[in-house]
Order: C-alpha cells, then sequence, then structure tokens
C-alpha cells in the first residue's frame, strides 16, 4: 500500500507542492513547526533516509537546499532548519523550516490546527521565492 506522502505526491491526496521532479517532491505539511514548514521527499518509498541509494540521497538534499533558501527569504527568516526524524510516516522525508530560535525545531510545538487559507499564502510565498531562482 502506498505511504501518505506517495498518495500526495502522485495527486490521490490533496498538497501544497512546492518542488517536484522524477526523483523527489516536496510540499508544506499540514502540521508545520513554523509557517513554509516544507517536507521533501523521494519518491521512492524507502522508510529510513540512511536506506537511500546515495545518488537520491544526494539529491533529496540539494532539492532541500533550494528549498531552505527560497524559505529563508520567503519568510524573512535569520536560519533555515533541517531536520531528519522518520518517525512519523515510513518514508524517508526531510523536514525544512524558516526558524528564528532554537525552540523552532521543537515538534512538540507543532501546529495541526493551521488554516488552510494561511497554508495557501505559504505555498505562494514559497513558489514566488522559487520561482526567482529560475
Amino acid at each position: 500500500m502506498p505511504t501518505i506522502f506517495t498518495r500526495i505526491i502522485t495527486g490521490e491526496l490533496p498538497g501544497r507542492i512546492v518542488w517536484s521532479d522524477e526523483r523527489v517532491a516536496a510540499f508544506l505539511t499540514i502540521a508545520p513547526l513554523t509557517p513554509g514548514h516544507t517536507l521533501v521527499v523521494p519518491r521512492a518509498e524507502v522508510d529510513e533516509w540512511t536506506d537511500l541509494e546515495p545518488e537520491l540521497a544526494t539529491h533529496v538534499l540539494t532539492v532541500s537546499h533550494t528549498v531552505g533558501r527560497a524559505l529563508k527569504r520567503a519568510f524573512d527568516a535569520p536560519r533555515v532548519g533541517l531536520v531528519v526524524a522518520g518517525f512519523e510516516v515510513p518514508h524517508a522525508h526531510v523536514h525544512v523550516f524558516p526558524a528564528t530560535e532554537m525552540a523552532d525545531f521543537d515538534f512538540a510545538r507543532a501546529n495541526p490546527d493551521v488554516s488552510p487559507e494561511d497554508l495557501d499564502a505559504s505555498h505562494k510565498r514559497i513558489l514566488e521565492a522559487l520561482e526567482r531562482d529560475v
């Protein structure tokens, strides 16, 4: 059975996708640590990031870097956090999010009640920032 991330990437479930190529997709999480919190996910359904083929792991990090630079600009963040946790969904993924302090890295502070309008606004800001890079 496909993971929830695969179902988002393939369009079976709705998602606010900010990046998509033949190996990786990136989309906003519905429970962000901070506005703009994005997940970078390989299309291959691999549970643990350490099991990714090295070339794919490199590509995931390269996309995370590109998304991170866009997040920094879009949200005027002093830093961008990057976390590989791997406990929420059995599909490797990287959390990339604007950060202003260490407390922004605390997953207990994730907001599961973000409005669709706020997610849409973050999605638009990220897409606009990514377009400036192209």
